[in-house]
């Protein structure tokens, strides 16, 4: 992380869990490049959006919770499931982490493969 977004972004749980998700993101994936989008002043630092191939998926923090919604969730296997918010969605589905939940981090990391999986395949019909 960089220095000013360690200074623009939240220093709590949520950041706690935010940095949890980017670990396991590029874990699982070393290629996926990471950007910050959308700065406004409620938000200066940004969201961070992690993309390989076209856009994985973003990472927000709320009051309550982190948000990590996938750009093509809709269309991605989730046998674990994971996916709790945004369900009726035809496109994107999303991941609502709350302080006390515990990641799943192979059932993430699947999920994150399925994803940039999913961006190949859709570069190739192009």
């Amino acid at each position: 992380m960089l220095e000013h977004e360690k200074m623009t972004e939240r220093s709590d749980w949520r950041a706690d869990v935010l940095s949890q998700v980017r670990e396991l993101i590029l874990d699982a994936v070393p290629e996926m490049i990471e950007e910050r989008k959308w700065c406004k002043p409620s938000n200066p630092a940004g969201v961070p959006v992690w993309s390989h191939t076209g856009i994985v998926c973003t990472g927000e923090t709320y009051t309550s919770k982190v948000k990590l919604t996938f750009a093509h969730g809709a269309a991605l296997p989730d046998p674990t499931p994971l996916f709790n918010a945004g369900l009726e969605g035809k496109v994107r589905r999303a991941i609502d982490i709350y302080q006390d939940d515990t990641i799943e981090t192979e059932a993430l990391k699947a999920l994150i493969h399925a994803a940039v999986h999913y961006n190949q395949t859709l570069k190739k019909k192009t």
